[in-house]
């Protein structure tokens, strides 16, 4: 099979427009979405364990990305009623990690027929045809592609990393920074590299520099707690 036909947007393109059937009605995006951040992510069937937790996660933490101006939207090939008779077992049955009676209170894209699956290169033939992988698509307020995560079918999603990268993104734009390697709020930034080196040490509040090309900053939590997701 050519996989160089399923394709996927990549980070910095426009997010794919479309208009789909969810548990919560017709998805017009991105109309409905104006203003915010969007998480959309897929899963490859209802009923399924592994799904089952992760959506337990999101439903425990949809208030905490709701506060962050983000809306998650999920996605499978599947039917409204399947969907909204798995939402409807997961709340009355099922408890993860001290979670339970879970209420999912965002959209669940009903996408038989693939259409938004095939543009956002969620269906991977080389794992199946006919089911999503786990894809994650972190869309901004302009509605561009700010992160993609894939992970495989056997693997649950990290939600502390999910948060994070949101997080990390916001802080991004708010502060006009980069961040390194396992960044959390609150940590320091990084200061960019001059694109010389002059003999002479950059100067700024609280900076530790290790080389030339090495420097940090503090950015102090509460700045960042500032509403990160409003644009600087």
């Amino acid at each position: 099979m050519d996989h160089s036909t399923y394709t996927m947007p990549l980070i910095g393109d426009k997010a794919p427009s479309f208009e789909a059937e969810s548990t919560q009605g017709t998805i017009r995006f991105p109309e409905n979405f104006k203003g915010k951040w969007v998480i959309l992510f897929s899963h490859p069937s209802d009923f399924t364990p592994i799904c089952t937790s992760e959506f337990v996660m999101f439903g425990a933490m949809q208030e905490e990305f709701a506060a962050l101006n983000c809306q998650l939207l999920g996605l499978s090939v599947g039917t409204n009623p399947s969907h909204i008779a798995w939402l409807r077992s997961i709340h009355d049955r099922i408890e993860f990690k001290g979670h339970k009676q879970v209420s999912l209170d965002f959209p669940l894209i009903a996408d038989m027929s693939m259409d938004v699956a095939r543009k956002y290169g969620m269906i991977q033939p080389g794992v199946s045809t006919t089911a999503a992988v786990r894809a994650v698509f972190f869309i901004d307020p302009q509605t561009r592609i700010r992160a993609v995560i894939y992970y495989p079918m056997q693997l649950g999603r990290s939600f502390d990393e999910l948060k994070r990268v949101l997080v990390g993104l916001q802080t991004i734009d708010k502060h006009h920074v980069a961040l390194p390697a396992d960044w959390q709020p609150g940590d320091d930034i990084i200061v960019p590299a001059p694109t010389a080196y002059n003999g002479t040490e950059q100067s700024a509040e609280g900076m530790k520099c290790y080389d030339w090309y090495f420097c940090t900053k503090p950015l102090p939590l509460e700045k960042q707690k500032a509403k990160a997701y409003e644009e600087a």
